[in-house]
């Protein structure tokens, strides 16, 4: 019983990790070619082709999330996240995130100064 209360966390954890790793290669791959606006109210703006996009948590919901500039739309990134902190020094970005299991991660991106 034990051995196989052992391997359900092994795969418990491998799956966290995998969801961690697609959304960090996610998020690299969006902002490779968008431009930063700014990070205000624990969001973060770009500037892409088509728009601004903003990145955060919104009040009330368990997901890190993608929408428009004024926050209409919903594309989840991330689900069982309970609080975020985003912020800028220049043009790299960190955004640390705690989970509702308790486990803490930080993604940090440096944005392209070319405009």
């Amino acid at each position: 019983m034990t051995k196989l209360v052992i391997q359900e966390v092994a795969i418990i954890r491998q799956s966290r990790e995998n969801e961690w790793q697609i959304f960090c290669n996610l998020l690299r791959r969006e902002f490779e070619t968008t431009r930063l606006e700014k990070v205000s109210q624990n969001f973060l703006y770009v500037s892409t082709e088509k728009g601004s996009r903003r990145y955060g948590m919104k009040a009330g919901t368990d997901d890190f999330r993608k929408t428009n500039a004024s926050g209409q739309g919903y594309q989840p990134l991330l689900f069982g996240v309970s609080c975020v902190v985003i912020s800028a020094k220049q043009q790299v970005v960190t955004i640390k995130l705690t989970f509702k299991k308790g486990d803490e991660r930080t993604f940090i991106y440096a944005f392209s100064k070319n405009e």
